[in-house]
């Protein structure tokens, strides 16, 4: 299923008077019994909810914090529930999702994301429409566009509580010490990368083990090429043979040739490639508004580090379809309640009011851009944050990931291809051929 995020809906609501207010083991964290807990409330009975998400505190402090205090006011407010979270970082929680649903034992409330990640849980019966929530406290809430990619056949499966876009972060120290300036196009991308490499200093981090950091840039580089559109198309038809599509491959082969990112980057993970750009080993980082929190708000990274940081729009392509306010985004993570859960109306109750804590709280808590509206007059905005609201306000389109889009299956097979194609395993034309086989088999 495919669910594009246009720009012009979500920002009409962001800004003015109201604006848009996205490693080792597991953590547990609360007490309780596993996913199901009690009957319910019914007779002041004790309820345990399960909890499930993915922002370890360390890697996501500023969300795992935020977190913590909204279950705790919830249970404050709510002193006969208790909620017992496990938190596992990205991949992890991906992969144990699938585990728990394999064996119909999911959290009553987690996360998940939209469209193709979506639907595969959907005909599986494993999560309960939420439609009632929003015709209740949550009517009118949202930013426009944001809970449609959760929408399948007209009923919606889980709340959104991010709404995220891919700038490309570099260390304004840097790129002062060698006379750069921010790349408006590829080719001055590419001299930026070649005065950093004869220098000795890694021009991107990129975790491409990860390979859906790697599509970042795959994803931006067609639709620079391609223009705006043309992976929405490409991907609802089922097809892959673009010439643009084609030329983005190769064009990200070049940048590979060129050494752009660090050495051995297809063997490192995203939270390794994070860790040489925040240890200031490397010069750029192209990653979602989540990260903006590590630049603006997080108490736990120095504000020496933080005042170097900037961001700017990924470069034109000249000759392109594509224009510098084209984006990769959209709605990030979202809430869900299990079909299966024994204590679903509490668990409701719970995602209700996190959405709402969430909106209120993230923005200067967190400095994230959260999927529902908020006041603004009352809050003071990071100078970052504001500075990328504007520039959302000038998007002309924000493409939704792809892998988000593509149905699981063909999901998966794209950060195999991409991490060869990357990795020069693949020549453009193989990486184009089968991809649009995997469309194709429709899983």
């Amino acid at each position: 299923m495919k669910k594009q995020v246009y720009a012009a809906a979500l920002t009409t609501a962001m800004l003015g008077t109201l604006l848009a207010g996205c490693g080792g083991g597991g953590a547990t964290e609360g007490a309780g019994s596993s996913s199901g807990g009690t009957a319910g409330t019914a007779g002041g009975e004790k309820v345990t909810l399960k909890m499930m998400h993915l922002w370890p505190d360390g890697s996501n402090s500023a969300q795992n914090k935020l977190v913590k205090q909204i279950i705790d006011d919830y249970q404050a407010a709510n002193p006969k529930v208790t909620i017992q979270t496990e938190v596992l970082e990205n991949e992890q929680y991906k992969n144990k999702l699938k585990v728990l649903s394999a064996s119909n034992n999911l959290p009553d409330v987690g996360f998940t994301w939209a469209a193709g990640f979506l639907e595969p849980y959907i005909k599986g019966n494993m999560f309960t429409p939420l439609d009632d929530l929003l015709k209740g406290d949550l009517n009118g809430k949202f930013v426009s566009g944001t809970t449609e990619a959760y929408a399948i056949d007209g009923k919606t499966y889980a709340l959104p509580v991010e709404l995220n876009i891919v700038p490309v972060y570099y260390n304004k120290e840097i790129f002062k010490k060698y006379n750069l300036t921010p790349p408006a196009t590829l080719e001055e991308l590419k001299t930026v990368i070649k005065t950093l490499t004869d220098n000795g200093v890694t021009p991107v981090a990129l975790g491409g083990k990860d390979a859906w950091t790697s599509s970042f840039w795959y994803m931006y580089l067609a639709e620079r090429i391609g223009g705006a559109g043309l992976l929405d198309k490409s991907i609802a038809s089922g097809t892959f043979t673009d010439p643009g599509l084609i030329q983005a491959g190769r064009t990200m082969q070049e940048l590979v040739d060129l050494k752009a990112f660090q050495k051995g980057f297809n063997g490192l993970s995203n939270d390794e490639a994070k860790s040489e750009f925040m240890n200031e080993k490397a010069a750029m980082y192209a990653m979602g508004t989540w990260e903006v929190p590590n630049y603006t708000t997080n108490p736990d990274v120095p504000q020496a580090f933080k005042d170097k940081i900037g961001f700017f729009k990924f470069p034109t392509v000249e000759g392109g379809k594509g224009t510098v306010n084209n984006w990769v985004g959209g709605p990030g993570v979202g809430l869900f309640v299990s079909e299966k859960s024994k204590v679903k109306e509490e668990a409701k109750k719970f995602v209700s009011y996190f959405v709402q804590k969430w909106g209120e709280n993230s923005v200067t808590k967190a400095g994230i851009i959260p999927a529902t509206k908020v006041d603004t007059a009352a809050v003071q905005l990071p100078p970052m944050f504001t500075e990328l609201l504007s520039e959302l306000n000038k998007a002309d389109k924000v493409t939704l990931y792809v892998d988000v889009q593509m149905k699981p299956g063909a999901s998966e097979e794209h950060h195999n291809l991409v991490q060869a194609l990357a990795g020069k395993a693949l020549t453009p034309e193989e990486f184009a051929k089968k991809q649009e086989e995997a469309l194709k088999a429709g899983k």
